[in-house]
């Protein structure tokens, strides 16, 4: 968001044929709720879609694709949150992060993982946060911890550059060209 921190999502261990829809679904999440780009490990489809939303509904938002997530994770110069069940409790270190980010300017990577997430995922992690230590969707982790960083200001962000533009309404869908 502007005059923050830069924030990415690194999407880990995207399985072909499995995982399309929901890789697609952590981008455009990383997208509505305050993130400045997605990482998508090897998933080029995802990252194509989530490339058309931006253009057609805004940005900024960048999706990469890579080859490498170890050397994201090696080569971040910032610092690193770890979306798992496992990890300390999202409402217990969620002013550290923020207070961190503040303090230190620094760009903060956010890992989401698929299927099992590698030991070195955690060690590289500043924070390993659990959004909640049950099983649930890493799309519902990631939307809950984007809106606990922002405390809710990415619901208010506004966008550049829109082809369309939903109009809210109390019932039935309104999508106009935003310079009409």
């Amino acid at each position: 968001m502007q005059g923050e921190p830069a924030v990415a999502v690194l999407r880990l261990g995207h399985r072909p044929g499995r995982d399309d829809r929901m890789t697609t679904h952590v981008g455009l999440t990383a997208r509505a709720l305050g993130a400045d780009r997605a990482i998508i490990a090897g998933a080029t489809q995802a990252a194509e879609t989530v490339r058309d939303i931006t253009d057609r509904f805004g940005g900024p938002f960048e999706a990469e694709v890579t080859d490498s997530p170890k050397a994201v994770l090696r080569e971040w110069d910032g610092r690193i949150a770890h979306l798992t069940m496992y990890g300390e409790r999202v409402q217990d270190v969620e002013d550290e992060i923020r207070a961190t980010r503040d303090d230190d300017g620094d760009p903060l990577l956010i890992v989401v993982g698929a299927e099992k997430v590698s030991f070195d995922v955690y060690e590289a992690a500043d924070w390993n946060v659990g959004v909640t230590n049950q099983p649930h969707s890493e799309v519902a982790g990631l939307a809950v911890f984007l809106d606990r960083l922002f405390e809710g200001r990415e619901l208010d962000r506004e966008w550049q550059d829109a082809d369309q533009q939903v109009v809210p309404k109390a019932t039935g869908k309104k999508v106009v060209d935003p310079d009409e």
